[in-house]
């Protein structure tokens, strides 16, 4: 028996073959995907992340609401009161979703799209939108008019011309499920970043967290505007509208659309937010800027696992 102990702990002392850090990145979703994995050879980390990749891409043609024949398009040219047979990651992105909606009570809200549509006009050409057709938009966004049947597995719209619109939720959850590809072949130690989304796996090799930098919007210059966090198995987002904005008339509207009003958030505002997922930090944290920070602060507070950073400038 003790010399079974013996070999054990000389087993044990021997150090494992160290494990290298390779990075990749593609463009996708209209920003760039990074990945920063450990492995133990560069073809291993390749050859993983390029599977996640096409995940993401796959994931891209379901949730896209720039390509004509995404599903997501396909769903909303259904009609109204019209059941749509749905993929499983069109069900789940849109469960959570709704979910979050409840937890925001609107303030995130993926049936804006119409609003999203005007707004995407208004940045090109610095008009803001006719009122007859904001308050059109205005009457088709509903979350509680989006009816999912899970045994079915079937989504309905339950208002004439309703939009969809993911890009509040969509890059989270692709990170997550990127994320989720590089586990199921085994590499844990690493993360997925999408513009300003981040799923977050086990830690680097000898380290307890990855260190994750944060803008803490306080300072005009982002190099002096960093503040590091530690973190793993996690999401991280970060929302704001400091620096995307447009200025019509003299005024300044954020790049972030609120469903309640149909306008371009007028105040000064930013959020990160920590979650046990990305899918569940991109959501809230533009919910976050929309509620502003005491209502939700509060709101966050309902989500196990979820801390929020707050920035505000004034107008």
């Amino acid at each position: 028996m003790y010399s079974i102990l013996a070999l054990c702990l000389l087993l044990c002392a021997i150090p494992a073959q160290a494990l290298e850090r390779f990075d990749f990145s593609a463009p996708l979703m209209f920003t760039t995907f990074r990945i920063s994995v450990h492995a133990d050879t560069k073809a291993e980390a390749e050859a993983a992340a390029d599977a996640a990749f096409k995940r993401i891409a796959a994931l891209n043609a379901v949730f896209s609401d720039y390509e004509p024949n995404s599903e997501l398009m396909q769903l909303c040219n259904t009609g109204p009161s019209k059941p749509f047979k749905a993929s499983a990651d069109l069900l789940d992105v849109v469960s959570r979703a709704l979910e979050l909606s409840r937890l925001t009570e609107g303030a995130f809200d993926i049936t804006c799209g119409n609003l999203s549509h005007l707004w995407r006009r208004t940045k090109r050409t610095h008009k803001l939108p006719p009122a007859d057709r904001l308050q059109q938009a205005l009457a088709a966004t509903d979350w509680r008019a989006v009816q999912l049947d899970a045994k079915a597995q079937t989504l309905t719209l339950l208002k004439s011309g309703m939009l969809l619109d993911l890009g509040g939720i969509a890059k989270g959850y692709a990170a997550d499920a990127g994320l989720k590809v590089l586990r199921e072949r085994g590499l844990t130690r690493a993360l997925v970043m999408a513009g300003g989304d981040i799923a977050i796996g086990d830690p680097p090799p000898g380290e307890d967290a990855w260190d994750i930098k944060l803008r803490q919007f306080t300072h005009a210059t982002p190099e002096e505007d960093l503040v590091t966090v530690h973190l793993h198995n996690c999401g991280v987002s970060t929302s704001g509208d400091l620096y995307q904005f447009t200025e019509i008339d003299g005024k300044r509207y954020s790049h972030i659309v609120s469903p309640k009003t149909g306008m371009g958030l007028r105040e000064r505002i930013a959020c990160s937010v920590i979650a046990p997922d990305c899918t569940t930090s991109d959501a809230l944290a533009t919910a976050m800027c929309v509620l502003g920070r005491e209502r939700g602060e509060k709101a966050a507070a309902q989500v196990k696992g979820v801390t929020t950073r707050f920035a505000e400038q004034a107008r």
